[in-house]
């Protein structure tokens, strides 16, 4: 439907997203603190960002924050399956100006982003860097304008970088990714449940003694390969970098190369932001009923044209569920047609692990406000106290506290000269 400032799936769903947002802001106790203490302040008053971000429940208390420190705030999603209708249009209903419905084609993804950058915003946020690299390739003059950009994602920060290291930047951009408030917890925690949640929702499959094939021992390999083998799976690794294979191995994992796991695999997933990770010979050697899934940001990382090529018919069998009849008569199954399997197939991240990501993405958003138009084209990291602040933050929320240094301690940390 759509309304002017606006298009959504079914502005009607605005109650159900509501009581969503309500849920989430329940459990983001940091991000809830920031918006009370920046809500008087007002920073972003003047500023319009401009958002591409799956559209969750998490992402809507986001925005409320912005909003509430006095952005003017206009949205997008990141990823044509990801978004969630219900919360969309309580976002609309809010008014904020949001262009995101779930099973969006990827011209339609385009016209989404071409909206908000049609809003001519001063700052961004992004989640893959889509905005940003739509800025760049088709409204270069408004680079100019933009103060700078904040950045959620490993692949989106890893394109980035190359973007800078060629001189193609045009202006600043925070990897808020590469917070360790963000990446050991969200990238680990959150993307090894959701994941799992996915692929349960997707499949109703038993995971205790299936041999579950992670490809990618990242952080968001680490995290479905240790949530997999809480739930009795035999976890196998595949890898291309040897130091991160060792670390496999050394975890108590099998690691063997796809070309190996293809062929005894029952479950298969992609956390490694690469293309054609599984292809035509892996998909041809796979056990008849094998499931296939994909959590790294984009799709290409399973190439499905090589799928559909040796297959001889495809059907859906259940919401997110595609079945793939090989020439051999080999099934198969192909969850969320490949896109990210815990946003497809299920809610995304949990709000707690979410809080202090998006905490980060505030912060940094703050951050480009003030100092953006002093900084050069390039990416940037948040300060590491800032991590031991909001770490020290989300402890509290969690009635925790630590330990502190005594001065003679510190003096003694400092000191060269101290010996045995």
């Amino acid at each position: 439907m759509t309304q002017n400032n606006y298009k959504v799936a079914n502005i009607k769903l605005a109650e159900e997203g509501r009581l969503k947002m309500e849920w989430a802001e329940s459990r983001m106790p940091v991000l809830m603190h920031l918006r009370e203490k920046y809500k008087k302040e007002q920073p972003f008053k003047g500023h319009r960002i401009a958002g591409c971000l799956h559209v969750t429940k998490e992402t809507a208390i986001l925005v409320r924050t912005l909003r509430a420190a006095g952005a003017e705030v206009v949205w997008s999603g990141c990823n044509p399956l990801s978004t969630q209708d219900d919360v969309a249009a309580a976002l609309a209903a809010e008014g904020t100006p949001i262009y995101a419905w779930h099973g969006m084609n990827v011209e339609e993804f385009y016209w989404c982003i071409d909206q908000c950058l049609a809003a001519k915003p001063d700052l961004t946020l992004d989640d893959g860097a889509d905005l940003i690299f739509t800025a760049h390739k088709k409204y270069p003059d408004q680079c100019k304008s933009i103060i700078g950009g904040t950045e959620e994602t490993t692949t989106g920060v890893h394109r980035l970088r190359a973007m800078a290291k060629d001189g193609k930047l045009r202006y600043p951009v925070i990897g808020v990714n590469d917070s360790e408030t963000k990446w050991d917890f969200d990238n680990v925690y959150g993307t090894g449940q959701s994941s799992l949640d996915g692929i349960l929702q997707a499949t109703s499959i038993l995971i205790a003694g299936k041999n579950f094939v992670v490809a990618g021992f990242g952080h968001c390999g680490k995290g479905v390969a240790m949530r997999a083998r809480g739930m009795g799976a035999n976890v196998i690794v595949t890898e291309v970098k040897p130091t991160a294979a060792l670390k496999a191995r050394m975890e108590g994992y099998t690691v063997m190369t796809m070309d190996e796991a293809a062929k005894v695999g029952d479950i298969f997933i992609t956390a490694t932001g690469m293309k054609d990770v599984i292809v035509e010979r892996h998909f041809g050697v796979m056990k008849d009923g094998a499931v296939v899934s994909n959590t790294g940001h984009y799709d290409c990382e399973l190439n499905l044209e090589h799928l559909k090529t040796a297959s001889k018919s495809i059907r859906t069998v259940r919401d997110n569920n595609e079945e793939y009849t090989l020439k051999n008569g080999h099934r198969v199954y192909v969850l969320g047609k490949g896109r990210l399997v815990n946003l497809a197939c299920a809610e995304g991240h949990p709000s707690e692990v979410m809080d202090m990501s998006f905490a980060n993405q505030f912060l940094a958003m703050l951050k480009m406000a003030r100092e953006g138009k002093t900084m050069k084209p390039d990416v940037y990291v948040l300060p590491t106290e800032l991590d031991q602040e909001l770490a020290l933050l989300k402890l509290g929320t969690m009635g925790l506290s630590v330990d502190t240094l005594t001065d003679e301690q510190k003096r003694y940390a400092d000191d060269y000269s101290a010996g045995t």
